[in-house]
């Protein structure tokens, strides 16, 4: 178990240096990507978890969940939950160090860029209108086609196409990119607790210059939202037999 614990801290790790680096590329002032926009952040996850997937597997988990919702969702779906507390602890754990690099990575932009705001989204999600029952439904909705559609992907009825054969990590990725693009604009699409937490933790005890609060009080969304969204999936991969 301490192997596959490495694995989801390192895969999660690199998830969240690409990811929450992509969101500071592309928000902080003076970087050379500021203003590419949504298409660019949307890219930059789908390469972050493509990335976080590989490591993962290479560093001992074959699993390479990388993301609390999936690895509750799998284990509602198989019934063993021996994986889940292990697995939550080094994924959000992993985050932390993400966030923690990414911070370091754009040391000098912090003090350039004079919106708080702009900084905690390149940490956490926050909504694009604040509303607690429609972001929560939206992180449900996101995160049960993310860990349906990834059962989907690993099932028997699929691997039998042979089409998955060494694809499944770029098909995945192509999952998170096609979620960004269509469901993300909302909430944007956390669909991961440690993606949120993680991150969120490391933005309000790192010495961030000219930061502002950590927003906790939204912080229970992309939380508790994936979990639900995992479980559902869970119960409806069960019942569908896949």
């Amino acid at each position: 178990m301490a192997a596959r614990c490495f694995g989801e801290f390192m895969g999660t790790l690199v998830l969240i240096l690409l990811g929450d680096g992509v969101v500071a590329n592309v928000l902080l002032k003076r970087s050379k990507a500021e203003g590419a926009g949504w298409m660019v952040i949307t890219s930059g996850w789908a390469f972050a978890v493509m990335a976080g997937v590989f490591v993962a597997v290479a560093c001992g988990s074959p699993d390479a969940h990388i993301n609390p919702a999936v690895t509750l969702g799998f284990a509602v779906a198989t019934g063993s939950f021996v994986k889940v507390a292990p697995y939550f602890v080094a994924q959000v754990l992993g985050a932390v160090a993400g966030a923690i690099l990414v911070w370091l990575h754009f040391l000098p932009h912090w003090r350039e860029t004079e919106d708080p705001s702009l900084k905690l989204a390149c940490f956490c999600t926050t909504p694009a209108i604040r509303n607690f029952a429609a972001n929560l439904l939206s992180e449900i909705i996101a995160t049960l086609v993310l860990v349906f559609v990834v059962g989907a992907i690993f099932s028997k009825a699929v691997a039998g196409t042979g089409f998955v054969s060494g694809m499944a990590a770029y098909l995945v990725a192509a999952l998170v990119w096609g979620i960004g693009l269509s469901l993300g604009g909302t909430t944007g699409y956390a669909i991961n607790p440690a993606r949120d937490f993680g991150p969120r933790l490391a933005h309000a005890l790192l010495p961030v210059a000219g930061k502002g609060a950590s927003d906790w009080t939204y912080a229970a969304v992309p939380i508790l939202g994936p979990l639900i969204g995992a479980v559902l999936a869970g119960i409806l991969l069960r019942v569908v037999g896949i």
